[in-house]
This record gives C-alpha cells, sequence and structure tokens, in this order.
C-alpha cells in the first residue's frame, strides 16, 4: 500500500504544460477582476491542441464547474448538464426555472463554470443560455472550443461584449514534449535527437505528441531498451496525422 501511496504522488501531472499554464492564468485572471468588469473569456485553439486536459486541470485546480457540450444538446439537456455537476438533483420544470438555479448556485459558491465545446453553442443557438447564467450569477464563465470560437461569437454581441479577454491555446513546445515523455514513456530515457524529432512530427499537436510518445514506449519494450535515440525508432512510425495515401 505505501509503495503504490508513494507512486502516485511522485507520478508526473501536466501541470507545467504551456496550455494548461495559460487556461489557469486565464481562469484566475478572471476570477480576480476589478468590480464591474465583464466576466466571461474563451480560450480557443485548434484540435489536438490539449485544451480539454487544461480544463480538466483547471477544473480541479479552482473547483470549476466543469461541462462538456454535446452536438445533439439542446436547451434543457444543456441546463440539466449543469445542474448535474452542481450535484442539484431536484431541477425546475423549465429552462427559465433551471436558468435561475444555475445562476443561484454559481452566485453563492462563487465557483467558475468552464464550457468546453463551446462551438457547439454557437452552431445550435445555445450561447443565449450560458449568457443567461452569466447575467444572473455573475460568475466566472470560460468558454472552451476551436480557434474560430471568438470570431464566430461576434454574431452574439451581448455575449461578444461581455469578455474580458480571449487566449489562444499554443502548439505544443520542445518542453512540453520532454515533460510528456516523462509520462507516456516512464523509466526510458530519450535521446535529444528522438525528443525533437517526435515534437516536430506532431506539429504543434499535444494529441499526436503523446501517440508518438506512446509507440516510442512500445517499441523500446520491444527492443528491451531503456534508453532510446532517434536511430532506434524507424522514420514511418512517427504519427503526424496524414491519413495514408490512395491505392492507385
Amino acid at each position: 500500500m505505501t509503495k503504490s501511496t508513494t507512486a502516485v504522488n511522485t507520478a508526473p501531472t501536466i501541470a507545467p504544460l504551456r496550455n494548461v499554464t495559460l487556461l489557469a492564468e486565464l481562469v484566475e485572471r478572471v476570477q480576480n477582476r476589478a468590480p464591474n468588469l465583464p466576466g466571461m473569456a474563451t480560450f480557443s485553439g485548434p484540435s489536438g491542441y490539449g485544451k480539454s486536459n487544461a480544463a480538466m486541470y483547471a477544473a480541479n485546480r479552482f473547483r470549476a464547474y466543469h461541462v462538456e457540450v454535446r452536438s445533439v444538446w439542446t436547451r434543457k439537456n444543456l441546463c440539466l448538464a449543469i445542474l448535474h455537476e452542481m450535484g442539484l438533483t431536484q431541477p425546475a420544470n423549465t429552462v427559465a426555472g433551471m436558468v435561475d438555479q444555475i445562476g443561484d448556485q454559481l452566485a453563492r459558491s462563487q465557483r467558475p463554470l468552464l464550457v468546453d465545446e463551446a462551438d457547439y453553442l454557437v452552431k445550435k443557438s445555445l450561447i443565449e443560455v450560458i449568457r443567461d447564467i452569466y447575467e444572473a450569477s455573475q460568475a466566472t464563465v470560460i468558454l472552451i472550443g476551436e480557434e474560430n470560437l471568438p470570431s464566430a461569437l461576434k454574431r452574439w454581441e451581448r455575449v461578444h461584449g461581455r469578455m474580458l479577454d480571449w487566449i489562444q491555446a499554443q502548439p505544443a513546445s520542445l518542453s512540453d514534449t520532454r515533460h510528456l515523455s516523462k509520462v507516456y514513456c516512464p523509466g526510458i530515457e530519450l535521446a535529444d535527437d528522438l525528443t525533437a524529432e517526435a515534437h516536430a512530427k506532431a506539429r504543434g499537436s499535444v494529441r499526436r505528441v503523446c501517440v508518438n510518445l506512446d509507440r516510442i514506449r512500445e517499441k523500446a519494450s520491444t527492443l528491451g531498451k531503456q534508453r532510446m535515440t532517434l536511430a532506434d525508432f524507424p522514420a514511418d512510425a512517427f504519427f503526424t496525422g496524414e491519413p495514408p495515401a490512395g491505392r492507385l
């Protein structure tokens, strides 16, 4: 039991990753804003940049309510999901009543609300529900989505005008790749040339970095190696995200 606890306590986390830090700083900045300043913000960027992992970290750090919007949700589904995340088991009979419940809980708890996959709020015209929740609570509300989310929100001036900041997620850095190698290749030393190539092949995607590191771990296990260099890993084994070419 002692050995297991020690392993958990010493395991690497995602905390130092660039986008984890950016989102945490954004939540903190909005939470500590001056009176009368708007309390909404967006965190946006391409798919694969680790935004959802950053959201999970921020949710734990700030005790935030965190929901991931689904493409098929209605206004009622959205409100029920937030209420469920809040632990409120007796939702009101109407959407308007549920919005009041959510707003009241946010105002009393002073906890942030993180809305992931927020692009669907725009596509399904659910964004006004989030604005109503914000107006009812004046709480911190962070919308997390793809890189075109800020421009898409221009269609809703009453939402767009309540943004305190717009932060863009950044591509994975070489430092991110080095840190993730400790998570995905435990007990294996990666030479600088292999780490750099794994980073380059991912083209900024944290997700592809993780896939490549896991492939390196598998190869190291096959070879029985505890140290891997670029020469040990086949060039065509890197995952770049490009689909295979079709047959002629």
